[in-house]
């Protein structure tokens, strides 16, 4: 999520725009999935089989499809055959219900149709983009709502003296926390990977951070050397490549065509032998959208087929 997109009370009021265009790129894809999912509720073929063999777990953030519903983007990534899904808070649930977001604020039995939307797809739900900020008396209601969808990573930017607190909460409940990075400027905690570093400082193996490649494009730093400062505090990625580097508002790319030098950033956690969720997220809104989210799932599927060759 770009940092100028991240006001969510501006972004709470706007109208969901229907999904269209959504499966125009799949037929033209060999690798993707033999059947797309559809109201069938069957799950599609996995399109990911290399990269799951040494151990990266694909996923996709919603905010990717933000121009439709949680259960309408849910058919286009099965469709896909990517089976984890990494949903924001801020985002609308359903079609018919807008008003109603992928959070902690859903009733029981919306979080129980929930779950069994993406059971029916075979998709999980390892990630959830929370919104953990200052007032810690939400916290344990958004550790209650992801231990009930089976969450294993919260990914979020809390302020850091909050961080003894969320620490406390990780080690109960068995969660971690992933803390993002936006790209410099006026409210972005974490641009500076020097920055979440410090934070994490005496903290447990539970908090580390959620490096987003882009975003450290857009800020002008090397994502590369900034991916290394993380070093073993990366608990998930957020897979993302930027046009132009230098420039907060650059579109996003697919993977590999852009200024990440994104076969180097995979390499380097190869090399590591890093293991963990690799959550594509792409910002860019056009009528390509499909397609270009699809070669981004291909371009890691392509890296992680020549490894050991």
């Amino acid at each position: 999520m770009t940092l100028r997109s991240y006001n969510r009370r501006e972004f709470l009021g706007r109208a969901i725009v229907s999904g269209t265009g959504a499966a125009f790129a799949m037929t033209s894809l060999s690798w993707a999935a033999d059947q797309p999912a559809g109201k069938t509720g069957k799950p599609a073929k996995l399109s990911t089989p290399k990269a799951e063999k040494i151990g990266w777990r694909i996923c996709c953030q919603l905010y990717t499809f933000r121009d439709r519903s949680f259960y309408e983007a849910l058919e286009v990534i099965a469709g896909m055959g990517v089976r984890r899904v990494e949903p924001a808070f801020f985002l609308p649930l359903s079609k018919e219900r807008p008003d109603l977001k992928t959070g902690e604020s859903l009733s029981p039995d919306k979080r129980r149709e929930m779950k069994q939307r993406m059971k029916d797809l075979g998709i999980s739900m390892p990630n959830y983009y929370a919104p953990i900020e200052g007032d810690k008396s939400a916290y344990r209601k958004i550790f209650d709502f992801a231990k009930e969808m089976g969450v294993e990573t919260l990914v979020a930017e809390p302020p850091a003296e909050v961080l003894e607190t969320l620490d406390n909460l990780c080690a109960q409940y068995k969660i971690n926390l992933a803390i993002h990075n936006h790209p410099e400027g006026p409210g972005s905690k974490y641009w500076n990977p020097d920055t979440l570093m410090k934070a994490c400082a005496g903290r447990s193996a539970r908090i580390g951070g959620c490096p987003d490649t882009g975003h450290w494009v857009r800020s002008g730093l090397d994502p590369l050397e900034s991916l290394k400062k993380y070093g073993k505090r990366i608990l998930t990625v957020h897979l993302k490549d930027a046009a132009e580097s230098g420039k907060r508002d650059s579109r996003d790319v697919p993977l590999g065509t852009g200024k990440a030098s994104y076969a180097a950033i995979l390499q380097q956690l190869c090399d590591w032998k890093w293991r963990g969720v690799m959550t594509i997220e792409y910002e860019h809104l056009s009528p390509q959208l499909v397609q270009d989210v699809a070669q981004c799932v291909k371009y890691v599927e392509d890296f992680a087929a020549n490894v050991g060759k």
